[in-house]
C-alpha cells in the first residue's frame, strides 16, 4: 500500500528583512499563510536491510536526485529513526516552480509525514521541527501548518492564531525570481539607506497588536451577532465572511507588507503591475482586494477577498492582461491537517 499526501502551499501575508548574519543568512519576521493549492505527493516504503530511493515526477524542472528536498528529507529522516527502507516517491506538481509558495518545502514535509506513516514510526515533535529546518527554512512552517509566525531564517516556527478562511487569488507570472539575487539587491538597497528602520521588530509588534485586547485590535465586535441591519438574521456564512474581512483588515492597518516588493518590483516591472490588478481599484469596495503582495520573494504574488465573486472578478482582470492567475482559499491549521491525506 502507499500513502498520497496533498503537499500544500504557503503565501507570506508579510515578510521584514533584517541585516546579512555571519552566517551568511539573513534575520527575518514574516508572517506565513497556508493555501489548498497543492501538489500530490506518493510514497511507499518498505523496511529492508540497505536504503534504496527512488523519486520520479510529472515535471521534468524536478531534480530526481540529491538536489531534491524531498530526497534529502529521506536520507535525514531514515539516519534518525535508524532504520532501513525501500522508498518510491512520486511528485505531482501542480504549484508553480521558484514561485515563492513553498512548493519544494512543502514536499519535503509531506514526504517526512508520508514516510512515517508507511513505516509506523515517527520522531518527536521537537526532533521533527529541527530536522525539517536543516533540510530548509520553508519546511517547519508546514509541519504546523495555517498561520504560523517565522523567525531568523524562518525555520523558528510558532503556531499563530489562525486567520478565518477566505478566498485567495494567485497570480503565476512566467518568470521566476531567484531568492539569492533578491537578498543580494537587498544588501546593496540597504547600503544606500541612511535611515535603517529595526523593520523585524515593527513587524512582529504589528503581528502582536492584531491580537492585543478586545477593542485594541481594531476589530469591532457585532452588538447584536446573528442580525443584520433591518432585523434579519444572518446566515453562519455570512458571519463567518465579516470575521474573516474584519480580521484581514486589521492585519492590513498594522502595516503589513514584503520587503522584496522594494527590490524585487524595480528589477521586474510586470510583477509590480500585476499587484496593481490584484488590488483592482481601492476606492472600489466591490471587487477590491483586502491586501495583496507578493509571496516570499516571488514571482507569484497574491489578493486577498471578501468574495468568491470579488475574487473571480481579480482572476478575470489578471487573465485578461496575460497573467494566469488561479482561484484558492487560505488553510486553516484544522482543516490542514484533516484533509492532508489523499486516500
Amino acid at each position: 500500500m502507499s500513502t498520497r499526501i496533498r503537499s500544500y502551499s504557503k503565501i507570506n501575508l508579510g515578510l521584514a528583512i533584517g541585516p546579512a548574519r555571519s552566517d551568511g543568512f539573513h534575520a527575518l519576521t514574516t508572517l506565513y499563510q497556508t493555501l489548498e493549492l497543492h501538489d500530490l505527493i506518493t510514497i511507499e516504503a518498505n523496511r529492508a536491510t540497505r536504503i534504496s530511493l527512488t523519486l520520479t515526477s510529472n515535471d521534468r524542472r524536478v531534480p530526481l536526485d540529491q538536489r531534491n528536498t524531498a530526497w534529502k528529507m529521506v536520507e535525514k529522516a531514515l539516519a534518525a529513526l535508524k532504520v532501513s527502507a525501500e522508498i518510491s516517491i512520486h511528485i505531482e506538481k501542480r504549484l508553480p516552480v521558484q514561485g515563492g509558495m513553498g512548493a519544494g518545502s512543502a514536499n519535503a514535509a509531506a514526504v517526512l509525514i508520508g514516510l512515517e506513516r508507511e513505516l509506523q514510526i515517527s520522531l518527536p515533535g521537537p526532533d521533527r521541527l529541527r530536522l525539517a529546518a536543516e533540510v530548509g527554512s520553508d519546511v517547519p512552517l508546514f509541519l504546523i501548518g495555517g498561520s504560523v509566525l517565522g523567525l531568523e531564517r524562518g525555520e523558528q516556527v510558532f503556531a499563530f492564531p489562525d486567520l478565518p478562511s477566505s478566498f485567495c487569488v494567485i497570480a503565476v507570472p512566467g518568470q521566476g525570481v531567484s531568492t539569492p539575487q533578491a537578498f543580494r539587491d537587498w544588501d546593496a538597497l540597504a547600503l544606500t539607506r541612511k535611515d535603517k528602520p529595526d523593520r523585524l521588530n515593527e513587524l512582529s509588534l504589528a503581528y502582536a497588536s492584531l491580537y492585543a485586547e478586545p477593542g485594541t485590535s481594531g476589530i469591532i465586535p457585532d452588538p447584536h451577532p446573528g442580525k443584520m441591519q433591518g432585523g434579519s438574521e444572518k446566515t453562519q456564512s455570512g458571519l463567518q465572511d465579516d470575521l474573516a474581512e474584519n480580521t484581514l483588515l486589521s492585519l492590513v492597518r498594522t502595516g503589513i507588507e514584503n520587503d522584496f516588493e522594494q527590490v524585487v518590483f524595480p528589477a521586474y516591472p510586470s510583477l509590480r503591475e500585476i499587484k496593481r490588478q490584484l488590488m483592482g481599484n481601492p476606492g472600489q469596495e466591490s471587487g477590491s482586494a483586502l491586501h495583496a503582495a507578493l509571496s516570499g520573494s516571488g514571482s507569484a504574488l497574491f489578493g486577498l477577498y471578501r468574495s468568491e465573486a470579488d475574487a473571480r472578478a481579480a482572476q478575470q482582470r489578471v487573465q485578461d492582461a496575460g497573467t494566469k492567475a488561479l482561484i484558492t482559499t487560505t488553510l486553516p491549521r484544522e482543516l490542514y491537517w484533516t484533509r492532508m491525506f489523499a486516500e
